[in-house]
């Protein structure tokens, strides 16, 4: 049996035929991987129209949702949010706009007059103010009343204690000597307002808050105008006619928070020796004032100025504007003040306004319309003055607010 072979001619035809396949195989597997990728590209382009697809779908359904909540908390049938959104809105120098752009004027004054605070129409009777008259007491009727006779023993002259609340936090600041409590003014005074810390340090003091309103045209004051009558240690620096809630605030000859609606002439008559002019009138002759609805002045940073019975003067300094913490409303400084004893009381210039200064640093938190936290130029302050004999160790309250 012979030997199988090929000859060299069918050799020659083999390889030319592995040689035209192979580049052929090649060819092939290339058209199907770029197939392939092709493939895979449309299957990607597919994935992704189909995700972002859905993420439109899903914003614009939670956006739709969201629109749709809005609308029911404007204009549904329950009118917490309505009422709350107006009264805070309108009392703002800065935001009113947050009201005026979904109600009409008609919608806002309706709002207003079913929130609001309903005065006493008292002036303070000043025979029951007895100063010192607690100065000796040894036993307490609560814990506020012990809070605030029991003294610092190295500070003799005033007392910061904390306030925490949910809807809020900040100090009440109790003032043991009245005579020492004096209203300053703006340097720039019917041109622009001045930080309190620049008060309080052209005037020495040992601490200070923020005092009454100002005039604010097109609801972009400079803080240079206040409101009504203002008094600075006996002298007149405004004379000016005032109808807002309140009236004059301050301090008589013989160191007596007074509160009224007075004119020019019935405050010098009342030997007012300082003073500002805002409101509302809070507590007068221990009788609290009626609040309608949340008062019609909205939550926020708060301000406001009390005197007990005995004498002691309570300065109340809220913040807001944070968070959970959106602040105070005239309900809320009623019920702290009375709690610390109160007999008379006014809410003073609030919101970015609301300021206490202790020495030269500002120890709340105050938060402007840009959200940043600092204060604002305002036209008026109350200060405590310091004193010659002054010798009390101030370190206990800068502990205090570390």
């Amino acid at each position: 049996m012979k030997n199988s072979t090929i000859d060299e001619t069918n050799l020659e035809e083999l390889n030319e035929i592995k040689i035209v396949r192979k580049p052929r195989i090649e060819t092939e597997t290339k058209n199907n991987r770029n197939s392939r990728k092709k493939s895979n590209k449309k299957e990607n382009r597919k994935n992704n129209k189909t995700i972002i697809t859905n993420v439109f779908t899903a914003l614009f359904s939670i956006g739709s949702v969201g629109i749709i909540i809005v609308l029911f908390l404007l204009y549904g049938p329950f009118s917490g949010f309505r009422e709350w959104l107006v009264t805070t809105a309108m009392t703002t120098m800065t935001h009113q706009y947050f009201a005026t752009w979904f109600y009409d004027d008609e919608t806002i004054k309706y709002i207003l007059d079913k929130n609001k605070i309903i005065e006493s129409g008292e002036s303070t009777d000043a025979s029951a103010i007895k100063i010192g008259a607690n100065s000796e007491k040894v036993t307490y009727e609560n814990e506020f009343e012990r809070a605030i006779l029991e003294r610092d023993k190295e500070n003799n002259d005033y007392k910061i204690i904390e306030i925490e609340e949910k809807k809020f936090d900040g100090y009440l600041v109790a003032v043991y000597e009245p005579s020492r409590i004096k209203t300053v003014a703006t340097q720039n005074l019917g041109v622009s307002g001045q930080y309190l810390t620049k008060m309080a340090k052209n005037n020495d003091a040992l601490i200070a808050i923020n005092g009454g309103g100002f005039d604010d045209p097109n609801f972009n004051s400079t803080g240079g105008s206040p409101l009504g009558i203002t008094v600075c240690s006996g002298k007149y620096v405004t004379e000016k006619v005032y109808n807002g809630a309140g009236g004059i605030i301050g301090f008589t000859q013989d160191d007596k928070l007074y509160l009224g609606k007075a004119s020019l002439s019935e405050a010098k008559k009342q030997g007012i020796r300082d003073a500002v002019t805002f409101g509302p009138f809070l507590i007068v002759n221990g009788k609290a004032s009626e609040v309608v609805g949340n008062g019609g002045w909205g939550t926020a940073p708060r301000t406001a100025i009390a005197q007990r019975k005995d004498g002691i003067v309570l300065f109340l300094v809220l913040n807001g504007r944070r968070g959970t913490k959106v602040g105070a409303d005239m309900d809320d400084l009623i019920e702290i003040l009375q709690k610390y004893g109160a007999y008379n009381a006014a809410n003073l210039d609030g919101g970015t306004s609301s300021v206490l200064v202790v020495g030269d640093t500002i120890v709340n938190d105050p938060i402007d319309s840009t959200g940043a936290h600092k204060t604002r130029p305002i036209s008026t302050g109350f200060i405590v003055t310091k004193d010659e004999s002054d010798n009390s160790d101030h370190t206990v309250v800068a502990d205090k607010l570390k």
